[in-house]
């Protein structure tokens, strides 16, 4: 019998990528979403979007979730959705509910039914850190974020471990940086990836933000995601995701190195986060995590963007 991956957020760039690793190993996805816009999921899943069976679903209606579990036959759990950082700092009561009472209602679905369930793996962020952590920042997580979006992650975080030690729930939570490859055109950080995907139509861009970052592969990133949420572990871990540490000018330059007269510019300030983060338990805790050079992710970005033009 084939697992049955439940992925919460499936329409978004990360969800899209979970469902595409889940489906590669022969799982069953369901994607959970209160969205109807499937462009992400088309774009990176192609004809095998219509895999993913779909339930429109909000993450704060705890009996729709439950139901969900119950009737969809969920053996694993990927909670990614999320509100990102701008549109919690335009709507912070809704991105609290969506982002805190939504992720304790998926904690407390799983926890009451362990015996079908094993754990959950989630989305936290490099955002738990602020400008004033080390770089690289300890893999221990931050403690002032300096984003109401980070405090919700950092919140996330801590509800985990109660979880754990309350209900006995395991749980993985993944903290990316900057996220990119195809898909990835909201929140923040996804200048990179719109800039990449300009450069494949022959058009400009300018990056929002400068300075250096880590940069994490989408495709990398889902396939963790699968990895966690078949991880047999007990207790609550949480793990920075591996990224390859660049600046803004790196990243146009491999932008450049596979369309040379791409016209893509950056200005303003850089990400009130550390530059690097710690990230060495996944490895040794889970499995080896997928590191995908950048000059190579950037190329495969942009071919992705350039065939499904």
């Amino acid at each position: 019998m084939s697992e049955r991956l439940l992925v919460t957020g499936v329409l978004g760039c990360l969800g899209a990528w979970v469902a595409r690793a889940a489906l590669e190993d022969g799982a069953d996805v369901v994607g959970y979403d209160l969205g109807d816009d499937r462009s992400r999921l088309d774009l990176v899943l192609g004809e095998d979007a219509d895999r993913v069976e779909l339930e429109r679903g909000d993450i704060t209606d705890l009996d729709h979730l439950e139901r969900t579990l119950d009737d969809r036959g969920i053996t694993r759990v990927v909670h990614l959705a999320a509100l990102q950082v701008p549109f919690v700092r335009a709507n912070p009561p809704l991105g609290m509910r969506v982002n805190v009472a939504g992720t304790v209602n998926v904690f407390e679905a799983v926890a009451r039914r362990l015996d079908r369930i094993t754990g959950v793996a989630y989305a936290s962020s490099a955002a738990v850190y602020s400008r004033t952590d080390p770089s690289p920042a300890p893999e221990a997580g931050g403690t002032s974020p300096a984003t109401l979006y980070g405090v919700s992650k950092l919140a996330d975080e801590g509800m985990a471990r109660i979880y754990a030690a309350d209900a006995g729930l395991p749980s993985i939570g993944l903290r990316p940086y900057v996220v990119y490859g195809p898909g990835r055109d909201q929140g923040m950080t996804a200048g990179p990836t719109e800039a990449m995907r300009a450069a494949a139509r022959g058009e400009p861009y300018a990056i929002g933000f400068t300075g250096r970052a880590q940069y994490d592969f989408a495709p990398d990133v889902g396939r963790a995601f699968v990895t966690a949420a078949g991880a047999a572990r007990e207790g609550a871990t949480v793990f920075n995701v591996p990224g390859r540490p660049a600046s803004v000018d790196d990243v146009i330059a491999a932008i450049r190195a596979v369309v040379p007269e791409a016209a893509i510019t950056a200005s303003g300030d850089g990400l009130p986060f550390p530059e690097e983060l710690e990230a060495v338990a996944f490895d040794r805790e889970v499995g080896p995590f997928p590191r995908t050079p950048l000059d190579v992710g950037v190329a495969a970005t942009i071919a992705h963007f350039q065939a499904a033009a």
